[in-house]
C-alpha cells in the first residue's frame, strides 16, 4: 500500500521505551497508515518483541548497529520506495501525545501556500521544559518566512532534530537521505539544514512530544566517547558548507567554542583530550563515498543507466 503517512521509529536496546513509543502511536487522533520500526541489531529482544506483540508494525532488523544516522537512512529509504507521502521520524524514546501528528498535519494545511517540506514538534523533557537537545535553529534572516510563519501560528526553522519530525516525500526527492557516516548525532541537523537552505520548514508549538532521555543532556554534558561524535560530525558539516560562508563561520565557531567549554567544565579533562583529538583527525579524513548529496530521482536514474550499461 503506497501513499499516506509512515511513522519511522529507530531503536537500539531500549525495548521498554519502544513499547511506550509504539503505544503512543497506536492512539493518535489521526491514524498512521504504516508504522515502521528500524532495529539497529538490538541484543535485548527488541526484534522478537515487535514481531510477537505488534502484528501491525513492520520491522526492519538491521544486521549491524548503523547508529541513528544509518537507521534513519534505511528507514526513510524503505518508506520512500514504499510510496509514503509523509514520513514521521522519531527515536524510540519519543513519546507522542494523542494529537501530536494531527497538529503537525493541521499546520501543514494552514501553511499550504508556503509548502513546508519539514515540520517539527516541540520536544519537552519529563519535567515539561523544552529539551535542550532538541531546540531547533530558528530563521532570523529571511523576513518573508518569519512573517508567513507568524501568520499561520508556526515558527520557521533552519534545522531541527529527528525527535518527531514530519518530512514530505518531496524532501527526499530533492535532497536525498541522511548521511550514514555520521553514525550518531548531528545527522538530523545536517539533513534538515540541507533541506532548509532552499526550502521551508516550521516548528509547530502545538504539536508536543516528550523526549524521555535519562537527563536533559546535550553534547556539553556527554561522556568523552560521545563528545567525539559532536567534534567529528561538526567538522563534517563545516567541510560540506562550502559555498555557504555564513554557515561555515558559524560551524567553525561552534566547533571551537564547544571544545573550549567542554574542556573547561569536564572533570575528566585528560580523558577527554584523546577523544577530541581523534574527532578532529577523523573529521578531516576523506569522506566515504556518499550518494545522499544529490536528488533521489537522479540517483534512481543513475542506477537505471548503470544497469542498462551493464547489460549492454
Amino acid at each position: 500500500m503506497g501513499g499516506g503517512i509512515w511513522a519511522i521509529v529507530v531503536t537500539y536496546n531500549r525495548r521498554e521505551l519502544l513499547r511506550e513509543c509504539l503505544a503512543a502511536l497506536a492512539v493518535q487522533s489521526r491514524a498512521i497508515d504504516r508504522v515502521f520500526v528500524v532495529d539497529n541489531a538490538s541484543t535485548d529482544g527488541t526484534a522478537a518483541m515487535v514481531r510477537d506483540e505488534y502484528a501491525d508494525v513492520e520491522l526492519l532488523a538491521l544486521p549491524t548497529n548503523q547508529g541513528g544516522a544509518g537507521g534513519f537512512h534505511e528507514g526513510m529509504n524503505r518508506a520512500y520506495l514504499g510510496g509514503a507521502e509523509w514520513l514521521w521520524l522519531m527515536d524510540d524514546d519519543t513519546i507522542s501525545r494523542p494529537d501530536t501528528l494531527e497538529e503537525l498535519l493541521a499546520a501543514a494545511e494552514r501553511a499550504t501556500e508556503l509548502h513546508p517540506l519539514v515540520l517539527a514538534s516541540k520536544a519537552v523533557w519529563m519535567d515539561g521544559h523544552l529539551h535542550p537537545m532538541n531546540v531547533p535553529g530558528f530563521e532570523r534572516e529571511r523576513l518573508a518566512r518569519i512573517v508567513g510563519g507568524a501568520e499561520h501560528g508556526v515558527m520557521p526553522v533552519t534545522c531541527a532534530t529527528f525527535v518527531s519530525l514530519l518530512v514530505r516525500r518531496e524532501a527526499i526527492e530533492r535532497y536525498g537521505l541522511p548521511a550514514k557516516h555520521f553514525f550518531l548525532w548531528s545527522d538530523d541537523i545536517e539533513y534538515t539544514n540541507r533541506v532548509l537552505r532552499e526550502d521551508t520548514g516550521f516548528l509547530v508549538p502545538t504539536s508536543v512530544v516528550e523526549h524521555r532521555t535519562r537527563s536533559p543532556h546535550t553534547a556539553m554534558t556527554a561522556p568523552p566517547e560521545r563528545f567525539y561524535f559532536h567534534v567529528r560530525n561538526t567538522l563534517y558539516m563545516l567541510r560540506s558548507a562550502r559555498g555557504y560562508p555564513k554557515e561555515a563561520i558559524l560551524l567553525a565557531w561552534v566547533l571551537v567554542s564547544s571544545i573550549a567549554v567542554y574542556l573547561s567544565g569536564s572533570s575528566a579533562r585528560l580523558r577527554a583530550l584523546p577523544f577530541i583529538a581523534r574527532g578532529l583527525r577523523d573529521g578531516l579524513r576523506r569522506l566515504p563515498p556518499e550518494s545522499t548529496r544529490y536528488p533521489f530521482r537522479e540517483r534512481e536514474q543513475h542506477a537505471q543507466r548503470s544497469a542498462v550499461a551493464g547489460l549492454g
